[in-house]
């Protein structure tokens, strides 16, 4: 097992979490495929998507991977009146992170993130581990205090 700058910031920081390994297939990127793959509910698999408020700047938001993040409701939590994804060709320099790799975890720069509030009906949640073919599992709480996020209702 590979281990990501993810899974070293985690240790460093004494935050108990697994890892699950899947094996990587550029047409099987989306998250249903990862939570089958990994033998998880969707409802517990988390995607990590990366934002642009008119006035916050920078936003990471993780949800369920079954779900479409609400733009308005992303907008409404962050203080903001208006949210649009960031590019494609934006991912990378912004969070060191590639489609399909992007954790909440050490990004390159400290985002405010925001966590879907149906993460606190699960023990164990999974994000990515920071690359494809892995995914982190980790207490809600945990993830949240580490990353300095808020719940909230994204989709």
């Amino acid at each position: 097992m590979v281990k990501t700058n993810a899974m070293r910031l985690l240790e460093q920081a004494g935050i108990a979490f697994s890892v699950r390994e899947y094996p990587v297939d550029e047409e099987h990127l989306d998250g249903m495929s990862v939570a089958e793959m990994t033998g998880l509910s969707p409802d517990q698999v988390f995607k990590t998507l990366t934002a642009r408020g008119e006035k916050q700047g920078i936003l990471v938001f993780c949800i369920p991977v079954n779900e479409e993040l609400d733009l308005k409701k992303a907008a409404k939590a962050a203080g903001d009146k208006r949210v649009e994804m960031l590019p494609l060709k934006e991912l990378l320099p912004v969070t060191g992170y590639i489609r399909g790799g992007c954790s909440p975890i050490g990004m390159k720069k400290k985002y405010r993130t925001f966590l879907n509030e149906t993460a606190i009906l699960f023990d164990e949640i999974a994000v990515s581990g920071g690359q494809r073919g892995t995914q982190i599992v980790i207490a809600p709480d945990d993830l949240l205090s580490f990353t300095e996020a808020e719940y909230a209702d994204l989709t």
